[in-house]
């Protein structure tokens, strides 16, 4: 099974290369403050997903946690395809979004609408998005997420 993981994590990575939200560095606009994680804070590892960088948990949750100096080659796939998640809507459908759990640290989630998102990454994570969910342990941790992301957006329309 470990192998089965590691072709598919591999296979995701290749498809996101070195893309990035926008078409210049977005860590200038908030001084890399997705790549500064605590015992608390950092960034999901997907089910079986393994890195060589600190790993923490909270609440049942593996985090890969990160000072900001680490290999790029060795991120973890949430790093890669931050700050947007492929999201599977409640009739089944694999949208992305922005991921409303970065608002506090992401000016892109932020202010989505004015920012210029690089369409090209945007649609790498969507193929992301479509070869996790062929895995039924990737596909129930995106569903998983989704569903989360829907009870806060439910809190925002009341």
């Amino acid at each position: 099974m470990k192998n089965k993981y590691q072709r598919l994590y591999k296979n995701a990575k290749a498809v996101m290369e070195d893309k990035t939200p926008l078409k210049k560095d977005c860590g200038l606009l908030c001084d890399k403050a997705c790549c500064k994680g605590d015992k608390d804070t950092g960034m999901l590892l997907f089910p079986f997903e393994e890195t060589k960088l600190s790993v923490t948990e909270k609440d049942g949750v593996r985090l890969c946690v990160c000072d900001g100096s680490c290999d790029r080659q060795e991120r973890p796939l949430s790093c890669m395809i931050f700050p947007f998640f492929p999201y599977i809507t409640p009739d089944g459908r694999l949208k992305v979004i922005p991921d409303i759990r970065g608002g506090g640290i992401c000016p892109i989630v932020r202010n989505f609408t004015e920012t210029k998102v690089d369409r090209r990454f945007l649609r790498r994570v969507k193929k992301v998005g479509r070869l996790l969910v062929k895995d039924e342990e990737c596909r129930l941790f995106i569903e998983g997420i989704s569903r989360e992301m829907d009870v806060y957006f439910s809190l925002l329309d009341k």
